[in-house]
Order: structure tokens, then C-alpha cells, then sequence
């Protein structure tokens, strides 16, 4: 078990590129924890920079690009789904350290090529090469992304026999570098619950790819915190979810040159809010967009935190999170999917 200051200084060890705009707030929700009945403070990493669309995935791309330009990169190779907050925050970041961005993108929802929407209209903006990959007849989501990524590596290993070094960052940042970036999220946090004289029973997040969950993680077993990670999912997950991201956070651990590990039964992945897919709302992430906003007046996503947030209103609806609990909800940002397609948005109003 670390102090955080012993944490920072394993962290200070890597290569990192100041991108986002850090500590980002920590603040109560005074009106909604008086309806639930909980302390639910938000963690507004929707507010990180490094433009007005920030979110979860800078954190990440502050070790990812730190790595990139250590190594003498020109270019960075990314994939996710036409919308994919990471691809857009990845092509922000680069442009910010003067990097070239080629993001690979699969059409989950079927983009109008003629009015270009939210995250890909962004893209287009900064600059981005973009390949927009189709999902074939008979083809899974998961095989088309395995493809978008061999066309990714195949159009680098063709730039790099040129002379030009390639980076290639997985969906979402998921690797050992990028989760560094939440390892930093959680000291930060902890730093920002001890100013305020209180201790989290209970962290909750969407997630995706597990990049997040295993840095978060990695955080928590580095000071030997006793909050509870409350992960909602917002996409299919096999039973060996957890099991790949505890092997995440141990590979960012051993990154780090730390002897704490975490073991796949410290990892319990709620699974019952992202129906009926990945990009495609429900009501759970519908009613608490609505919810937030007209309590509070913060936006949440339909995709991530969206989902995330509601879970987490029936976790503590239900009594799974105990009346009386002080709650944490990590915003991981991706508000701009609000103007994406009308089939991603769903009934918000």
C-alpha cells in the first residue's frame, strides 16, 4: 500500500503530455442526494479539456501521447465506433501535440455522409483522417472492429516501411499506459475527498473497453482504499470481463513498478442497464439524462454516462447502495452524442 505522495511519484516516472485541465471538480449534488437519500458527489471529468468536448479518454491520452512523442511518432492510429468519444479526444489531443491523427471508425449507427453529426463532424474539423468501416452482412460488431483494426495496422506498417513512425493506440486507450491515466484519476480524487474530510463508500462509472475500470482499480489497490468500484456496463460482456480488467490493472501496476495487484473477484460488473446495445438507448439512460438535467442541470449521454448514471439510480433505488451512503458518480463526458443520430439519442425530451 502507496501514500499518494509515494503513488505520484511512480506515476511522475512515465512520459506524459499536459493535456487536460486537472484537478477536475468534485462537487455534491445537493438537490438529487436529497431525493435519494444518499451524499452523491459527481466527478466532473466531462470538464477536462483539452477542448470544450472533454471527457474520460484525455486522461489516458496524457501517457498515450506522452509514450508517442518519447518514441519519436509522427502519427497515431485509433479505432471506435463512428461516435466514439475516444477517437474524437484522440485527434483533439494529437493536433494539440502537434501529431497527425487516422482514426478508424465502424458504423454501429449508419452516419450520413452528407450531414456529418457531433463526434465526426469534430473529427472532420480537426483535421482527422478518417476511414469509415462498415459492418458486412453476417458480420458481429466485435469482428468488424477486429477488422478497422488490421486496416489500421496494415496502413501504418505501410507508412512506417516510408519512414514515417506510427503509434497505435487501442479502442478506448485500453492498455497499460493509458490506464496510468486513471491510476493519476484516483489519487486525484482521493486527494479531493481528504480536503473535504470524507471517505467514498462507493465509486460508480459506465464502462466500455475497461481501460477506465482497470486504472480505477489499479488506483484503488495502490493506496489500499476501501471504496467500492460500482462499474455499469454499457455494452455485451462475457464472463471473462473482469478477469481481463484485472489483468489490465495489474499490467499497469507492474508498469509502474508497484508489488499491489488486483484479483478478478475484486471486480463485479453490473450488466442489466445497456440493453438493447452498445449506441442504442433504453429508458434507464433516457430517464436519468432527463433526471440530471432537470435537477441539476448537467448533461449526461445516452451512450456512457447515460447508462452509467441510471444504473446507479437503481442500484440506489433498490437498496443495492444503502440509504445513508456517500456516493461518487465518475462523468466521464460524450455529452456531444446528444446531437448525433436520431437512433442514438433516443427519447430525451
Amino acid at each position: 500500500m502507496k501514500t499518494i505522495q509515494q503513488a505520484k511519484e511512480l506515476l511522475q516516472a512515465l512520459p506524459r503530455q499536459s493535456l487536460g485541465f486537472y484537478p477536475t471538480p468534485l462537487h455534491r449534488l445537493e438537490r438529487l442526494s436529497g431525493q435519494l437519500g444518499v451524499e452523491l458527489y459527481l466527478k466532473r471529468d466531462d470538464l477536462s479539456g483539452v477542448n470544450l468536448f472533454g471527457g474520460n479518454k484525455v486522461r489516458k491520452l496524457e501517457y498515450l501521447l506522452g509514450d508517442a512523442v518519447a518514441k519519436g511518432c509522427s502519427t497515431v492510429f485509433t479505432y471506435g465506433a463512428t461516435q466514439s468519444n475516444h477517437a474524437m479526444q484522440t485527434a483533439a489531443a494529437c493536433r494539440r501535440c502537434g501529431l497527425d491523427p487516422v482514426l478508424y471508425l465502424v458504423s454501429v449507427v449508419e452516419p450520413d455522409p452528407a450531414q456529418l453529426r457531433s463526434n465526426l463532424l469534430l473529427d472532420h474539423i480537426l483535421g482527422a483522417e478518417v476511414h469509415i468501416v462498415p459492418i458486412r452482412d453476417g458480420e458481429t460488431e466485435a469482428q468488424a472492429e477486429d477488422r478497422a483494426a488490421r486496416m489500421g495496422r496494415d496502413q501504418a506498417a505501410g507508412l512506417e516501411a516510408a519512414g514515417t513512425r506510427c503509434y497505435d493506440i487501442p479502442m478506448g486507450g485500453a492498455s497499460p499506459i493509458g490506464s496510468a491515466g486513471f491510476v493519476a484519476g484516483w489519487v486525484e480524487l482521493q486527494e479531493q475527498l481528504e480536503a473535504l474530510g470524507i471517505q467514498a463508500d462507493v465509486l460508480c462509472h459506465a464502462t466500455g473497453t475497461g481501460g477506465t475500470l482497470a486504472g480505477l482499480a489499479a488506483g484503488r489497490a495502490l493506496l489500499g482504499d476501501a471504496t467500492r468500484i460500482l462499474p455499469v456496463a454499457v455494452s455485451p460482456k462475457d464472463a471473462g470481463y473482469e478477469a481481463r480488467a484485472a489483468a489490465l490493472a495489474n499490467d499497469t501496476l507492474a508498469l509502474l513498478g508497484a508489488e499491489e495487484r488486483v484479483a478478478p473477484g475484486d471486480l463485479v460488473v453490473e450488466r442489466g442497464y445497456y440493453a438493447p446495445g452498445y449506441e442504442v438507448p433504453n429508458r434507464t439512460g433516457s430517464d436519468a439524462i432527463r433526471l440530471l438535467a432537470r435537477t441539476e442541470g448537467i448533461l449526461l449521454d445516452p451512450v456512457y454516462s447515460g447508462k452509467g448514471f441510471g444504473g446507479m439510480l437503481d442500484q440506489i433505488r433498490t437498496g443495492a447502495i444503502p440509504q445513508g451512503s456517500r456516493v461518487v458518480y465518475w462523468h466521464t463526458g460524450g455529452a456531444t452524442a446528444l446531437f448525433a443520430e436520431a437512433a442514438m439519442v433516443g427519447d430525451v425530451v
